[in-house]
């Protein structure tokens, strides 16, 4: 049943097609990409970039984070991390807060517009999952996160 609609991304005909699969995580990523865009545009929130959503959606987790801390949790470097930090500093939807402990660093929490911002997004996200695993079984669903788990580990652990 769920294997019944084709669509560009896999050829059954093609012998080891597997090792398309790194093509095709590829191809989904920026599909994705492109759905989240248009989600975004459609809800007046275009001017951010999936990475600024991801240190927003950090921070909705967090009450506080330090710049170290998102820059782990985003996979980012710290000057890469800083620059996307200052943009939605200066767009209002994150502010800074002194570490008492240490007068040289500071925290990031999100402002009344980032907890609105990560509201919509959260509902974006679940449209977007849904379309990931539009006709998938609840079993299948299960498979297609194990499988695709392991080949991150893979790439993470060496």
């Amino acid at each position: 049943q769920s294997m019944s609609r084709k669509g560009n991304c896999m050829d059954n005909g093609a012998m080891e097609n597997y090792k398309n699969t790194l093509s095709i995580i590829s191809k989904i990523h920026s599909l994705s990409s492109s759905f989240l865009k248009k989600e975004l545009e459609n809800q007046g929130l275009a001017e951010l970039v999936s990475s600024h959503g991801n240190i927003l959606f950090q921070l909705s987790l967090e009450e506080k984070l330090s710049m170290g801390e998102i820059a782990s949790r985003i996979h980012r470097d710290k000057s890469t991390t800083t620059v996307l930090v200052k943009k939605l500093e200066n767009e209002g939807y994150v502010e800074r807060t002194k570490n008492q402990d240490d007068n040289r660093s500071f925290f990031l929490q999100l402002t009344e517009k980032g907890r609105q911002y990560t509201k919509a997004t959260s509902e974006i996200s679940g449209k977007l999952v849904s379309k990931a695993y539009e006709n998938f079984s609840e079993e299948e669903k299960n498979a297609a996160y194990a499988l695709l788990s392991r080949i991150c580990d893979n790439f993470m652990i060496g």
